[in-house]
């Protein structure tokens, strides 16, 4: 599983599926509807917030949004569009690694977007996120 920090603009039609897909997991592990998961690091952020479910719809909206963008036909029922939540630290640390993480990728899925991208000096945060100073996270595994 992997939420990305990044704004899903940057990523590919297969990575953009897989967050939607991966991120309704995470929200059925925050609303007690699954055994497993339950522990997984990329939770954290969101367990730790005063509202896991309003995060992870608000996350999930802004999905949406992108994948609407792209013509995708996303089912906007699997998620509370009216969600607030407040934004979410990341580091920038955390950033650095997500930017090169999803370039390696693009690079082999999608050369000519992860080319698009490889000359950007930073990517932008998902809108839920805002960036503070710090190494990467404590729950990222590299």
């Amino acid at each position: 599983m992997r939420l990305w920090s990044l704004h899903p603009k940057y990523l590919d039609a297969k990575g953009l599926v897989a967050l939607w897909r991966e991120t309704l997991l995470a929200k059925n592990v925050l609303e007690g509807k699954t055994k497993g998961y339950r522990h997984h690091p990329q939770l954290l952020r969101f367990q730790q917030c005063k509202d896991p479910l309003a995060a992870i719809n608000v996350y999930l909206r802004f999905v949406f949004e992108e994948a609407s963008s792209r013509g995708y036909s996303f089912d906007p029922e699997k998620f509370d569009a009216n969600a607030k939540s407040q934004n979410i630290a990341v580091t920038k640390g955390q950033m650095e690694f997500e930017s090169r993480h999803l370039l390696s990728k693009l690079n082999v899925r999608d050369p000519e977007r992860g080319q698009s991208f490889s000359a950007l000096k930073s990517f932008e945060p998902h809108p839920l996120f805002v960036i503070v100073d710090g190494e990467i996270e404590h729950w990222e595994r590299t």
